[in-house]
């Protein structure tokens, strides 16, 4: 298939259609649209689609402002056309003139809106750094139901904070297996205080040093904290409850742990292994609901990273702000308490359970884990230590939790993480 960068704007397009109109999340519909893209304009087409969903609110605020009435409802695929065309324009590194002029081609010809796209990104071209100054930036970007909430929770300005963060896309994390230093600078990286690894550029994984060989694997340093609060585990047997694709599963592996890594989704625990055995470690894998999951034996510790709204992954996964609804956080929220309940049921006596999510929402971590106190007498929380942590006390909350926002540490997912200890069995 011979593609030229038209093809990857208009890829960019089906791509907008599938994740607004279709909520298919990003990731799923970047192979069925662009199977056959050489690299380069794969990586042009999925450039597009990210970073116009990361200022979608921004740039539908300007179409907006400067169309003399609303577009028709069936007019999606120009709106998506201008919204590809504002993308480039103002925040690609794209000569203006080829935006315009590749993008315009998009709308066919006998379509009657074919000067109004020509004619709104050039005036987008001439006057759009203006218009951008009257704009609320962080607030347009943020869907109501995300904002309010994040106001509500965290107050304003850290709200805003946020928000701000979410439009700069993610660096490349690293955890690795061991001497961290020497591969740090085998990688270009720094070493974070928690012990992850940052590239300041992304790059071609299996071009990079130490890939094959099974030293490293990409995680997001937030995303490294939970399974760190299970302390040494060298010998002991730790179950991930909802494991794939992997990321805590190796950390408890390359520690010594003996590892059950469940989940629900064969696919993913296909992943899982594939990860697994390029990292070389050993890992038990099954295959099962974290709801019913009963082990030969009860464990030393769980993992229980449960499914959630991932509202704090906006960086990398900006499609989720447009997905996801308060009605998902609602009704996650309930299989979160039941997955707690049930970990609790098969934790050991004197074990430890970590409970996390990549969310932001108060209902799936804070709240969560304060219900579950209350109706479970045989659990207690072990305050988080900011030595933990690398010293850095402003990710922990006032009750001793993870609580990590996106603008903390130079930028990292919004995670939550409670540890509590099972201090007796409960009474029947």
């Amino acid at each position: 298939m011979t593609t030229t960068p038209a093809n990857s704007r208009a890829a960019a397009v089906r791509l907008l259609s599938r994740v607004l109109q279709k909520r298919q999340p990003l990731e799923e519909a970047l192979d069925p649209v662009l199977q056959g893209f050489p690299p380069r304009d794969r990586a042009l087409a999925r450039a597009i689609t990210s970073t116009a969903l990361r200022h979608l609110g921004v740039i539908d605020a300007l179409i907006d402002k400067m169309l003399d009435r609303p577009l028709p409802e069936k007019a999606l695929d120009v709106r998506h056309i201008l919204r590809i065309g504002i993308t480039q324009i103002l925040y690609l590194n794209i000569p203006s003139h080829a935006a315009v002029h590749d993008t315009v081609a998009l709308v066919p010809d006998r379509s009657k809106h074919k000067g109004l796209v020509n004619a709104l990104l050039r005036r987008i071209d001439r006057q759009g750094e203006k218009l951008l100054l009257k704009i609320d930036i962080p607030r347009r970007n943020t869907p109501p139901w995300l904002w309010d909430a994040w106001i509500a929770h965290y107050g304003e300005e850290s709200a805003r904070r946020i928000a701000e963060a979410h439009l700069t896309e993610a660096a490349l994390d690293i955890s690795v297996k061991s001497e961290p230093e020497k591969w740090a600078e085998a990688l270009e990286a720094e070493i974070l205080p928690t012990g992850t690894l940052r590239r300041a550029t992304t790059a071609t994984l299996v071009d990079l040093p130490g890939f094959e060989e099974g030293a490293w694997w990409v995680q997001d340093v937030a995303a490294a904290l939970p399974a760190a609060l299970l302390g040494n585990v060298a010998g002991k047997q730790i179950i991930d409850l909802c494991a794939a694709p992997g990321g805590k599963t190796a950390q408890f592996a390359a520690a010594g742990a003996e590892v059950v890594a469940l989940d629900r989704s064969k696919n993913r625990l296909k992943r899982l292994e594939e990860n697994m055995a390029r990292l070389r470690l050993p890992v038990t894998v099954v295959v099962g609901e974290g709801e019913n999951f009963v082990p030969k034996r009860q464990p030393d510790g769980i993992l229980l990273d449960a499914p959630c709204s991932s509202t704090g992954t906006l960086r990398r996964h900006p499609d989720v702000a447009y997905l996801k609804s308060q009605a998902d956080v609602d009704k996650l929220s309930g299989l979160q308490a039941r997955l707690l309940d049930h970990a609790c049921e098969i934790l050991g006596p004197g074990g430890l359970l970590v409970y996390s999510v990549c969310s932001l929402q108060p209902e799936e971590g804070e709240r969560q884990i304060a219900a579950l106190l209350d109706r479970n007498p045989a659990l207690k929380r072990e305050p988080i230590k900011a030595e933990e942590v690398g010293g850095a006390s402003e990710l922990l909350n006032m009750d001793g939790d993870l609580r990590t926002l996106p603008f903390h540490l130079g930028g990292m997912d919004g995670f939550y993480a409670a540890r509590l200890r099972k201090i007796s069995t409960p009474s029947a």
